[in-house]
């Protein structure tokens, strides 16, 4: 198998493209492989209009471990005799952005990456929007933001994700902010909080070479995994989540486990413990219990102020999105830097119309004047030709 490599967009920044309005929104389906990386199945395109400019499924070219189909909609069957690949995408991609558009979407690092792409010019909603009263929580989800924005949601409770649906979320809610101009602070949505959100445990830095299966030898009771998107698929490790029927249990399950207590970068209690694989060969893992998303948020918090007080917090600097070191900050102020010189743009180009309609209104009256002036210079010719008529009838009356 060929290791697919990134493709990088270039774009001479002094050249046209990069004052270029055009834009297109992309979202992508993931799926966890074999060898436990991500792999983009299936990839959908819209432009400004919502008109579809890509909408392919993608052979990942290895084994897959979870389709994932409750979350990405896409079974097995669904690949069968598929023969596009992530290299003709990356080169369908590349005609798309390579006369300076601006690539739209939600959290698109996490696309950028299945796509082994890098484009200089993005929007991303994730860091476009914020919650108006929570500074620090967690990014909005694209249903919140279509909830709060757009005034519907994108996908009922438990469905599938469809990529084409949530591609044009995206671009509508960036239309929003150009267009309309609509407030990018939204109300913080305090959706109640299920059991089954709670009741799990956190499984992570799981090395590469465990399988997904053999995580059931690393812990007692009754559970299902449910794998995490990576962060970074070409890392050693992965994550992943274990499902237990209530808290009770998942926290039973938790004390009971024999390892080292420890602390991670939040401060949040986690256990490393240890167990053998079907083969006889021990591997490590961390397990950590989930908590309240506002019991996160306090942390989160923790972290921040402790950041500021030691002046850990800089101005972030972006770099290289295959390393998947994405900037809040300034992709942020970028965002919308961008977003405000399309705004001017699109004022300018309302401008434009309307001096034209003024120069139309003024050519039409400039040609009703005319109009009138030959109207009475044809009447006055009238008149003269009628006098001689006149005339000349009179000069042969007269003759006779």
């Amino acid at each position: 198998m060929v290791k697919q490599e990134w493709v990088v967009i270039k774009l001479k920044k002094k050249s046209k493209v990069m004052r270029s309005t055009k834009l297109v929104a992309v979202d992508c389906e993931m799926v966890l492989c074999e060898d436990g990386t991500e792999a983009c199945v299936r990839v959908c395109v819209v432009d400004r209009n919502l008109k579809v400019k890509l909408n392919e499924f993608v052979n990942p070219g290895k084994a897959i471990a979870d389709y994932r189909t409750e979350i990405t909609g896409i079974a097995a069957a669904d690949l069968d005799g598929v023969k596009c690949s992530l290299s003709d995408v990356q080169t369908s991609m590349k005609k798309l952005l390579s006369h300076g558009t601006i690539l739209v979407g939600h959290s698109l690092n996490n696309d950028l990456q299945a796509l082994k792409l890098d484009h200089a010019r993005v929007i991303d909603t994730s860091y476009i929007f914020k919650y108006s009263d929570a500074p620090f929580q967690r990014k909005p989800s694209l249903n919140n933001l279509c909830k709060s924005v757009l005034g519907y949601e994108v996908r009922e409770k438990g469905a599938p994700h469809n990529c084409l649906d949530d591609a044009c979320a995206a671009m509508k809610l960036v239309l929003a902010v150009v267009e309309r101009g609509c407030d990018t602070n939204i109300p913080c949505l305090h959706d109640v909080v299920p059991d089954s959100e709670v009741a799990k445990l956190l499984l992570h830095r799981i090395p590469r070479i465990v399988p997904i299966g053999e995580l059931h030898r690393a812990m007692p009771g009754e559970f299902r995994v449910e794998p995490k998107p990576s962060k970074n698929a070409r890392g050693d490790t992965y994550s992943a989540l274990a499902v237990f029927s209530s808290m009770e249990e998942a926290h039973r399950v938790y004390e009971s486990l024999e390892g080292t207590l420890e602390k991670d970068s939040f401060g949040r209690s986690q256990k490393v413990i240890t167990f053998h694989l079907s083969t006889g060969t021990e591997a490590n893992l961390c397990v950590r219990e989930t908590m309240h998303d506002n019991s996160l948020g306090q942390l989160l918090k923790k972290r921040a102020a402790e950041m500021l007080d030691s002046g850990e917090l800089k101005k972030l600097k972006v770099s290289k999105i295959g390393e998947i070191e994405v900037a809040a900050v300034n992709q942020c102020t970028d965002h919308l830097k961008e977003i405000e010189r399309l705004k001017e743009e699109l004022r300018q180009k309302d401008l434009q119309i309307v001096n034209r309609c003024e120069d139309h209104s003024k050519e039409i009256e400039r040609l009703k004047h005319e109009l009138s002036q030959k109207d009475l210079e044809i009447s006055v010719l009238h008149k003269i030709v009628q006098q001689h008529k006149e005339k000349e009838l009179r000069r042969k009356s007269k003759k006779f």
